[in-house]
């Protein structure tokens, strides 16, 4: 099966999912209008019979895909440029492409024409997915400001969610899409590119086998050129560098990784307190936002220095992960190396070429398929979790504030 007929494809083996919230709605409806003078029987029966539709339609698409069946995935937004990763996966029996939400036609016309899919694939509206093309579950390509809208629209129908990073736009939507996912019993992941990178899993496997001792500092290094001298697109620029649309500048957009892995490779610990500086060094390119950052978490026994930056000579995602005796060079998706100290400043090196890791810890879309399908656990703050992106969150808020006053900012335990 390709994305090109994912619209034709019948939604076998669907449980009716049954919902409090809902219920209890439809039962409060339906006294209401019965109850109402101003309707007679037949006119009763119609008003219920178009109020009580469009939620058991709603009702009838939150199901689980099923286990033979690829998972379809509903795309929210194209204005994202990671959204390639889903439109040119090459097509598979884990997911298949259900419809595409976005109301910009030149720019979803553009994008249908360069991975050869067709535009039938395109809704105009969130709604208008729901209906015609029953996704079991949906990613976000949108603004990170949008994606509290998102959980908002499909959590109360149980469908599990997918964003790009970060988790949000701010603490306050992070609050709110983490009560929607918990109330409706939905996954909410967070995509981070690293996420699937070998190295930063090797890094992590020999830190916790004790390979270079107990960790003592990680340095983490994301980022580019910058958006503009990087040449992505208008409709991705435009809210990338807009400070309400993204939550800033790259602070957000790369900060991001290094307090995820950090939270991760503390299992889940929260730092004591964040300090973060920003600069702008680059204000004709980016005048409302910061293109410097540097992120300092101070834990109890170790610290860890992020540096997101859109000032970078080359494009990086790169880590040093420093214990007692040794460091770990993660220094890209696929090449490792090994210090271990000897004597004063000497040391031993081994080089490392990783391949890329099984299906499905290796692609997003699997990955997040097979989770739905309860084929895999998440683990307790692991990067996708809602719990690690809550702490993400929880950072960056700290470090922009901190950026604001020019100070700490403690972390109430």
């Amino acid at each position: 099966m390709n994305h090109r007929t994912a619209k034709s494809s019948s939604c076998v083996g669907e449980t009716f999912r049954r919902k409090k919230g809902i219920g209890t709605e439809i039962k409060s409806q339906y006294l209401k209008i019965s109850q109402s003078n101003h309707y007679n029987t037949n006119s009763i029966h119609m008003k219920l019979f178009r109020y009580f539709l469009p939620l058991v339609a709603g009702l009838s698409f939150t199901t689980a895909p099923a286990q033979n069946k690829p998972l379809r995935l509903g795309v929210i937004g194209l204005t994202h440029t990671h959204v390639h990763w889903i439109l040119g996966r090459p097509a598979d029996d884990k997911v298949v492409i259900a419809g595409i939400v976005e109301s910009n036609t030149d720019l979803a016309r553009r994008y249908m024409q360069q991975h050869g899919l067709s535009m039938d694939l395109v809704y105009a509206s969130m709604d208008e997915l729901i209906e015609k093309a029953r996704p079991d579950a949906v990613a976000a390509f949108g603004s990170i400001e949008e994606h509290l809208g998102v959980v908002e629209k499909f959590a109360p129908l149980g469908i599990h969610v997918m964003v790009e990073k970060p988790l949000a736009v701010n603490m306050e939507h992070a609050k709110k899409m983490e009560a929607l996912s918990k109330k409706y019993g939905i996954h909410l992941l967070t995509n981070y590119e690293t996420t699937w990178y070998p190295t930063v899993h090797t890094a992590n496997d020999w830190l916790q086998k004790d390979s270079i001792g107990s960790l003592s500092q990680l340095i983490i290094r994301d980022g580019h050129r910058g958006p503009l001298k990087i040449g992505i697109n208008s409709e991705f620029l435009d809210w990338l560098t807009d400070p309400i649309k993204n939550g800033g500048g790259a602070i957000t957009d790369f900060g991001c990784y290094g307090a995820n892995i950090a939270t991760w490779m503390m299992k889940g610990e929260r730092p004591l307190q964040v300090i973060g500086v920003t600069q702008q060094l680059q204000q004709e390119n980016n005048p409302k936002v910061d293109d410097e950052s540097t992120i300092l978490l101070v834990y109890e026994n170790a610290k860890a220095t992020i540096q997101a930056s859109w000032n970078w000579p080359i494009g990086r995602k790169d880590m040093e992960v420093y214990g007692r005796k040794g460091v770990i060079y993660a220094d890209n998706r696929n090449e490792l190396r090994k210090r271990l100290a000897v004597g004063y400043d000497g040391f031993t090196e081994t080089t490392h070429k990783l391949t890329e890791r099984p299906a499905p810890f290796h692609d997003p879309f699997a990955y997040f398929a097979a989770v739905i399908r309860k084929e895999i656990i998440i683990p307790p703050f692991d990067l996708s979790s809602l719990e690690n992106n809550m702490i993400v969150m929880e950072i960056l808020d700290a470090a922009r504030r901190s950026a604001a006053k020019g100070r700490a900012v403690q972390i109430k335990r």
